[in-house]
Protein backbone atom coordinates (compact mmCIF):
# COMPACT_ATOMS: atom_id res chain seq x y z
CA UNK A 1 0.00 0.00 0.00
CA UNK A 2 1.38 3.39 -0.97
CA UNK A 3 1.12 6.41 1.29
CA UNK A 4 0.34 9.84 -0.19
CA UNK A 5 3.89 10.94 0.44
CA UNK A 6 5.29 8.00 -1.53
CA UNK A 7 3.00 8.72 -4.47
CA UNK A 8 4.01 12.37 -4.39
CA UNK A 9 7.72 11.40 -4.39
CA UNK A 10 7.16 9.01 -7.30
CA UNK A 11 5.36 11.65 -9.31
CA UNK A 12 7.83 14.42 -8.49
CA UNK A 13 10.85 12.22 -9.25
CA UNK A 14 9.56 11.14 -12.64
CA UNK A 15 8.28 14.56 -13.63
CA UNK A 16 11.58 16.15 -12.61
CA UNK A 17 13.54 13.58 -14.62
CA UNK A 18 11.44 14.15 -17.72
CA UNK A 19 11.34 17.95 -17.49
CA UNK A 20 15.12 18.09 -17.03
CA UNK A 21 15.97 15.65 -19.81
CA UNK A 22 17.21 17.07 -23.09
CA UNK A 23 19.64 14.18 -23.68
CA UNK A 24 18.67 10.57 -23.01
CA UNK A 25 20.78 7.40 -22.99
CA UNK A 26 18.83 4.20 -23.70
CA UNK A 27 20.45 0.82 -23.05
CA UNK A 28 18.89 -2.45 -24.20
CA UNK A 29 20.16 -5.79 -22.94
CA UNK A 30 20.90 -8.90 -24.96
CA UNK A 31 17.83 -10.78 -23.77
CA UNK A 32 15.58 -8.03 -25.16
CA UNK A 33 17.10 -8.21 -28.64
CA UNK A 34 15.92 -11.70 -29.49
CA UNK A 35 14.60 -11.08 -33.02
CA UNK A 36 13.92 -8.40 -35.59
CA UNK A 37 10.51 -7.58 -34.14
CA UNK A 38 12.01 -6.79 -30.73
CA UNK A 39 14.60 -4.50 -32.32
CA UNK A 40 11.83 -2.82 -34.34
CA UNK A 41 9.86 -2.11 -31.13
CA UNK A 42 12.98 -0.68 -29.49
CA UNK A 43 13.67 1.65 -32.42
CA UNK A 44 10.01 2.75 -32.43
CA UNK A 45 10.39 3.72 -28.78
CA UNK A 46 13.61 5.60 -29.54
CA UNK A 47 11.80 7.39 -32.36
CA UNK A 48 9.09 8.46 -29.89
CA UNK A 49 11.69 10.02 -27.60
CA UNK A 50 13.29 11.82 -30.54
CA UNK A 51 9.90 13.19 -31.60
CA UNK A 52 9.55 14.70 -28.11
CA UNK A 53 12.53 16.93 -28.96
CA UNK A 54 15.15 15.03 -26.99
CA UNK A 55 18.51 13.78 -28.24
CA UNK A 56 18.96 10.03 -27.87
CA UNK A 57 22.00 7.75 -27.75
CA UNK A 58 21.33 4.01 -27.84
CA UNK A 59 23.66 1.54 -26.11
CA UNK A 60 23.00 -1.88 -27.54
CA UNK A 61 24.04 -5.29 -26.39
CA UNK A 62 23.32 -8.28 -28.59
CA UNK A 63 26.32 -8.67 -30.90
CA UNK A 64 27.53 -11.84 -29.17
CA UNK A 65 23.96 -13.10 -28.78
CA UNK A 66 23.21 -12.54 -32.45
CA UNK A 67 26.46 -14.25 -33.41
CA UNK A 68 25.36 -17.19 -31.29
CA UNK A 69 22.04 -17.35 -33.14
CA UNK A 70 23.69 -17.12 -36.55
CA UNK A 71 26.27 -19.82 -35.76
CA UNK A 72 23.75 -21.84 -33.69
CA UNK A 73 25.81 -21.72 -30.47
CA UNK A 74 23.58 -22.63 -27.52
CA UNK A 75 25.44 -21.07 -24.59
CA UNK A 76 27.90 -18.20 -24.25
CA UNK A 77 31.49 -19.54 -24.44
CA UNK A 78 34.11 -18.58 -21.89
CA UNK A 79 37.27 -18.36 -23.99
CA UNK A 80 38.00 -14.89 -25.27
CA UNK A 81 38.75 -15.76 -28.90
CA UNK A 82 35.38 -17.47 -29.42
CA UNK A 83 33.51 -14.56 -27.81
CA UNK A 84 35.37 -12.12 -30.04
CA UNK A 85 34.52 -14.21 -33.11
CA UNK A 86 30.83 -14.32 -32.20
CA UNK A 87 30.83 -10.54 -31.69
CA UNK A 88 32.44 -10.00 -35.10
CA UNK A 89 29.78 -12.17 -36.77
CA UNK A 90 26.86 -10.67 -34.87
CA UNK A 91 27.77 -6.96 -34.89
CA UNK A 92 27.37 -6.39 -38.63
CA UNK A 93 24.06 -8.28 -38.70
CA UNK A 94 22.80 -6.33 -35.70
CA UNK A 95 23.67 -2.95 -37.21
CA UNK A 96 22.09 -3.86 -40.54
CA UNK A 97 18.77 -4.38 -38.76
CA UNK A 98 19.13 -1.18 -36.73
CA UNK A 99 19.91 0.81 -39.88
CA UNK A 100 16.85 -0.48 -41.72
CA UNK A 101 14.53 0.12 -38.77
CA UNK A 102 15.82 3.67 -38.22
CA UNK A 103 15.23 4.48 -41.89
CA UNK A 104 11.59 3.41 -41.44
CA UNK A 105 11.22 6.25 -38.95
CA UNK A 106 13.00 8.79 -41.12
CA UNK A 107 16.46 9.01 -39.56
CA UNK A 108 19.89 7.42 -39.92
CA UNK A 109 21.93 5.35 -37.47
CA UNK A 110 25.68 5.45 -36.82
CA UNK A 111 27.81 2.80 -35.12
CA UNK A 112 30.43 3.53 -32.45
CA UNK A 113 32.44 0.61 -31.04
CA UNK A 114 34.38 1.52 -27.90
CA UNK A 115 36.89 0.06 -25.48
CA UNK A 116 37.57 1.41 -22.00
CA UNK A 117 40.89 2.83 -23.25
CA UNK A 118 38.94 5.16 -25.56
CA UNK A 119 37.48 6.93 -22.53
CA UNK A 120 40.43 6.78 -20.11
CA UNK A 121 42.63 8.84 -22.42
CA UNK A 122 41.58 12.51 -22.23
CA UNK A 123 42.13 13.23 -25.95
CA UNK A 124 40.25 10.12 -27.10
CA UNK A 125 37.50 10.87 -24.57
CA UNK A 126 37.03 14.30 -26.13
CA UNK A 127 37.05 12.77 -29.62
CA UNK A 128 34.22 10.42 -28.66
CA UNK A 129 32.24 13.28 -27.11
CA UNK A 130 32.75 15.47 -30.19
CA UNK A 131 31.73 12.63 -32.50
CA UNK A 132 28.49 12.04 -30.57
CA UNK A 133 27.69 15.76 -30.61
CA UNK A 134 28.35 15.94 -34.37
CA UNK A 135 26.00 13.00 -34.96
CA UNK A 136 23.29 14.66 -32.89
CA UNK A 137 23.72 17.89 -34.82
CA UNK A 138 23.21 15.86 -38.02
CA UNK A 139 20.03 14.26 -36.55
CA UNK A 140 21.68 10.83 -36.59
CA UNK A 141 21.11 8.23 -33.86
CA UNK A 142 24.44 7.15 -32.29
CA UNK A 143 24.36 3.41 -31.52
CA UNK A 144 27.16 2.33 -29.19
CA UNK A 145 28.44 -1.10 -28.22
CA UNK A 146 31.59 -2.34 -26.55
CA UNK A 147 34.09 -3.46 -29.14
CA UNK A 148 33.92 -7.10 -28.07
CA UNK A 149 35.81 -8.34 -31.11
CA UNK A 150 39.04 -6.68 -29.91
CA UNK A 151 38.50 -6.05 -26.18
CA UNK A 152 40.55 -7.89 -23.59
CA UNK A 153 40.12 -7.73 -19.82
CA UNK A 154 42.12 -4.56 -19.26
CA UNK A 155 40.23 -2.76 -22.05
CA UNK A 156 36.72 -3.88 -21.12
CA UNK A 157 33.99 -1.85 -19.42
CA UNK A 158 32.71 -5.11 -17.93
CA UNK A 159 29.14 -4.78 -19.16
CA UNK A 160 26.95 -2.42 -21.17
CA UNK A 161 25.13 -1.15 -18.08
CA UNK A 162 28.41 0.40 -16.97
CA UNK A 163 29.07 1.65 -20.50
CA UNK A 164 25.64 3.32 -20.55
CA UNK A 165 26.33 4.98 -17.21
CA UNK A 166 29.69 6.26 -18.40
CA UNK A 167 28.18 7.59 -21.63
CA UNK A 168 25.51 9.33 -19.59
CA UNK A 169 28.31 11.09 -17.75
CA UNK A 170 30.39 11.76 -20.90
CA UNK A 171 27.51 13.36 -22.82
CA UNK A 172 26.03 15.19 -19.85
CA UNK A 173 22.74 13.33 -20.39
CA UNK A 174 20.15 14.11 -17.75
CA UNK A 175 18.47 10.69 -17.98
CA UNK A 176 19.83 7.18 -18.52
CA UNK A 177 17.32 4.35 -19.09
CA UNK A 178 18.32 0.70 -18.65
CA UNK A 179 15.81 -1.57 -20.38
CA UNK A 180 15.99 -5.07 -18.99
CA UNK A 181 13.92 -8.22 -18.36
CA UNK A 182 12.71 -7.23 -14.88
CA UNK A 183 10.28 -4.47 -13.87
CA UNK A 184 12.75 -2.67 -11.62
CA UNK A 185 14.60 -3.14 -8.35
CA UNK A 186 12.71 -5.24 -5.83
CA UNK A 187 12.70 -5.60 -2.06
CA UNK A 188 13.30 -8.99 -0.46
CA UNK A 189 11.16 -10.88 2.02
CA UNK A 190 12.63 -12.27 5.24
CA UNK A 191 13.36 -15.54 3.42
CA UNK A 192 15.35 -13.70 0.74
CA UNK A 193 12.78 -13.97 -2.03
CA UNK A 194 12.14 -10.93 -4.19
CA UNK A 195 8.98 -9.03 -3.24
CA UNK A 196 7.46 -5.64 -4.13
CA UNK A 197 8.98 -3.26 -6.66
CA UNK A 198 10.79 -0.18 -5.36
CA UNK A 199 9.49 2.82 -7.27
CA UNK A 200 12.01 5.52 -6.28
CA UNK A 201 15.51 5.26 -4.79
CA UNK A 202 16.69 8.48 -3.21
CA UNK A 203 20.01 7.10 -1.95
CA UNK A 204 22.17 4.12 -2.91
CA UNK A 205 22.54 2.84 0.65
CA UNK A 206 24.15 -0.45 1.67
CA UNK A 207 20.65 -1.86 2.11
CA UNK A 208 19.74 -0.97 -1.50
CA UNK A 209 23.01 -2.38 -2.84
CA UNK A 210 22.36 -5.60 -0.94
CA UNK A 211 19.18 -6.23 -2.95
CA UNK A 212 21.14 -6.99 -6.12
CA UNK A 213 22.58 -10.39 -5.23
CA UNK A 214 21.61 -13.46 -7.20
CA UNK A 215 20.09 -11.64 -10.18
CA UNK A 216 22.63 -12.61 -12.85
CA UNK A 217 21.85 -14.93 -15.77
CA UNK A 218 24.96 -15.48 -17.87
CA UNK A 219 23.60 -17.90 -20.47
CA UNK A 220 23.50 -15.19 -23.13
CA UNK A 221 24.61 -12.03 -21.33
CA UNK A 222 26.65 -10.55 -18.51
CA UNK A 223 25.52 -8.13 -15.84
CA UNK A 224 22.44 -8.49 -13.65
CA UNK A 225 21.13 -6.01 -11.09
CA UNK A 226 24.58 -5.47 -9.59
CA UNK A 227 25.83 -3.91 -12.83
CA UNK A 228 22.71 -1.74 -13.01
CA UNK A 229 23.33 -0.39 -9.53
CA UNK A 230 26.95 0.37 -10.49
CA UNK A 231 25.60 2.33 -13.44
CA UNK A 232 23.13 4.08 -11.12
CA UNK A 233 26.00 5.14 -8.87
CA UNK A 234 27.89 6.65 -11.82
CA UNK A 235 24.86 8.49 -13.21
CA UNK A 236 23.49 9.82 -9.94
CA UNK A 237 26.96 10.85 -8.74
CA UNK A 238 27.27 12.96 -11.90
CA UNK A 239 23.93 14.61 -11.11
CA UNK A 240 21.67 12.65 -13.47
CA UNK A 241 18.65 10.36 -13.19
CA UNK A 242 18.74 6.63 -13.93
CA UNK A 243 15.66 4.55 -14.71
CA UNK A 244 15.47 0.74 -14.74
CA UNK A 245 12.44 -0.53 -16.65
CA UNK A 246 11.03 -3.71 -18.20
CA UNK A 247 11.88 -3.63 -21.89
CA UNK A 248 9.71 -6.67 -22.64
CA UNK A 249 6.59 -4.54 -22.46
CA UNK A 250 5.72 -3.04 -25.83
CA UNK A 251 4.84 0.40 -24.44
CA UNK A 252 7.55 0.80 -21.78
CA UNK A 253 9.16 3.86 -23.36
CA UNK A 254 5.76 5.46 -23.92
CA UNK A 255 5.02 4.93 -20.20
CA UNK A 256 8.33 6.56 -19.32
CA UNK A 257 7.50 9.58 -21.48
CA UNK A 258 4.10 9.82 -19.78
CA UNK A 259 5.73 9.79 -16.34
CA UNK A 260 3.91 6.67 -15.24
CA UNK A 261 4.95 4.72 -12.14
CA UNK A 262 6.83 1.95 -13.89
CA UNK A 263 10.25 0.52 -13.10
CA UNK A 264 12.62 2.10 -10.58
CA UNK A 265 14.01 5.61 -10.82
CA UNK A 266 17.20 6.67 -9.01
CA UNK A 267 17.44 10.34 -8.06
CA UNK A 268 20.63 12.45 -8.40
CA UNK A 269 22.93 12.62 -5.40
CA UNK A 270 23.47 16.34 -5.77
CA UNK A 271 24.34 19.06 -8.26
CA UNK A 272 25.49 18.12 -11.75
CA UNK A 273 29.26 17.81 -12.10
CA UNK A 274 31.12 19.96 -14.59
CA UNK A 275 32.64 18.30 -17.66
CA UNK A 276 36.21 18.09 -16.42
CA UNK A 277 35.10 16.78 -13.01
CA UNK A 278 33.07 14.05 -14.72
CA UNK A 279 36.19 12.98 -16.63
CA UNK A 280 38.62 12.61 -13.74
CA UNK A 281 35.92 11.15 -11.45
CA UNK A 282 34.72 8.37 -13.73
CA UNK A 283 37.21 7.92 -16.57
CA UNK A 284 40.78 8.83 -15.69
CA UNK A 285 43.17 6.28 -14.23
CA UNK A 286 44.07 6.77 -10.58
CA UNK A 287 47.85 7.11 -10.29
CA UNK A 288 48.28 7.35 -6.52
CA UNK A 289 46.78 8.00 -3.12
CA UNK A 290 46.99 10.75 -0.51
CA UNK A 291 46.08 9.66 3.02
CA UNK A 292 44.85 12.49 5.23
CA UNK A 293 44.11 13.14 8.90
CA UNK A 294 40.60 13.50 10.44
CA UNK A 295 40.77 17.29 10.26
CA UNK A 296 41.34 17.21 6.50
CA UNK A 297 38.53 14.68 6.05
CA UNK A 298 36.12 17.01 7.86
CA UNK A 299 37.32 20.09 5.97
CA UNK A 300 36.76 18.40 2.59
CA UNK A 301 33.52 16.59 3.39
CA UNK A 302 31.78 19.15 5.59
CA UNK A 303 33.24 22.52 4.66
CA UNK A 304 33.94 22.10 0.94
CA UNK A 305 37.63 22.96 1.37
CA UNK A 306 40.67 22.16 -0.77
CA UNK A 307 43.24 19.63 0.41
CA UNK A 308 46.22 21.40 1.96
CA UNK A 309 49.61 19.73 2.60
CA UNK A 310 49.17 20.12 6.37
CA UNK A 311 46.44 17.47 6.38
CA UNK A 312 48.38 14.85 4.39
CA UNK A 313 49.91 12.03 6.42
CA UNK A 314 51.03 9.60 3.71
CA UNK A 315 51.64 9.42 -0.05
CA UNK A 316 51.60 6.28 -2.19
CA UNK A 317 52.14 5.64 -5.88
CA UNK A 318 54.16 7.56 -8.44
CA UNK A 319 52.41 10.43 -10.18
CA UNK A 320 52.99 13.71 -11.99
CA UNK A 321 51.44 17.12 -11.50
CA UNK A 322 47.94 17.00 -13.03
CA UNK A 323 47.47 13.24 -12.52
CA UNK A 324 44.41 11.84 -10.78
CA UNK A 325 44.83 10.72 -7.18
CA UNK A 326 42.38 9.35 -4.65
CA UNK A 327 42.12 10.83 -1.17
CA UNK A 328 41.66 8.44 1.74
CA UNK A 329 40.94 8.91 5.43
CA UNK A 330 42.97 7.47 8.30
CA UNK A 331 41.26 4.08 7.88
CA UNK A 332 42.43 3.84 4.27
CA UNK A 333 38.96 4.22 2.71
CA UNK A 334 38.97 6.58 -0.31
CA UNK A 335 36.33 9.31 -0.04
CA UNK A 336 37.42 11.77 -2.76
CA UNK A 337 39.33 12.02 -6.01
CA UNK A 338 41.08 14.92 -7.71
CA UNK A 339 43.84 16.36 -9.87
CA UNK A 340 47.01 16.84 -7.85
CA UNK A 341 49.14 20.00 -8.06
CA UNK A 342 52.44 18.27 -7.22
CA UNK A 343 54.47 15.21 -8.15
CA UNK A 344 54.49 12.30 -5.73
CA UNK A 345 58.04 13.23 -4.68
CA UNK A 346 56.98 16.79 -3.89
CA UNK A 347 53.90 15.55 -2.02
CA UNK A 348 56.17 13.48 0.21
CA UNK A 349 58.31 16.55 0.82
CA UNK A 350 55.30 18.76 1.63
CA UNK A 351 53.14 16.40 3.71
CA UNK A 352 52.38 17.96 7.07
CA UNK A 353 53.64 21.39 6.02
CA UNK A 354 51.56 24.42 6.92
CA UNK A 355 50.85 27.07 4.31
CA UNK A 356 53.60 29.42 5.50
CA UNK A 357 56.17 26.62 5.12
CA UNK A 358 55.34 25.55 1.56
CA UNK A 359 57.32 28.16 -0.39
CA UNK A 360 60.41 27.62 1.75
CA UNK A 361 60.18 23.85 1.24
CA UNK A 362 59.75 24.14 -2.55
CA UNK A 363 62.17 27.02 -3.08
CA UNK A 364 59.89 28.64 -5.68
CA UNK A 365 56.43 30.07 -6.23
CA UNK A 366 53.80 27.31 -6.07
CA UNK A 367 50.21 26.52 -5.11
CA UNK A 368 49.31 26.21 -1.45
CA UNK A 369 46.70 23.54 -2.24
CA UNK A 370 47.79 19.97 -2.88
CA UNK A 371 44.40 19.35 -4.55
CA UNK A 372 42.21 22.40 -5.24
CA UNK A 373 38.50 22.15 -4.50
CA UNK A 374 37.68 23.00 -8.14
CA UNK A 375 39.57 19.84 -9.18
CA UNK A 376 38.13 17.56 -6.50
CA UNK A 377 35.00 15.43 -6.24
CA UNK A 378 33.58 13.32 -3.45
CA UNK A 379 33.07 9.59 -3.98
Amino acid sequence: MKFKGEILMNTKGRNAALSASKKVIIKAGTRLLIDRDSIARLVAGVAAIRKSGRKVLLVTSGAVGMGMEILKVKSRPRDLARIQALAAVGQSALMAIYSEECKRHGFEAAQLLLTAADLRNRERYLNVMNCVNALWESDVLPIVNENDSVSVDELKFGDNDTLAGLLGSLTGAELTVLLTTVDGLRNRDADGKLSERISVVTKLSDAILGLAGGTDDSKFSIGGMESKLRAANIVTSAGGYLWIADGREKDTIEKLLAGEDTGTIFLPKGRRLSGHKRWFTFFSKVSGRLTVDPGAVSAILNAGKSLLPAGVTDVSGEFKRGDTVEIAGPDGTPFARGLVNYTSADCLKLRGCHSDQIHAAMGSDCEIEMVHRDNLTLL
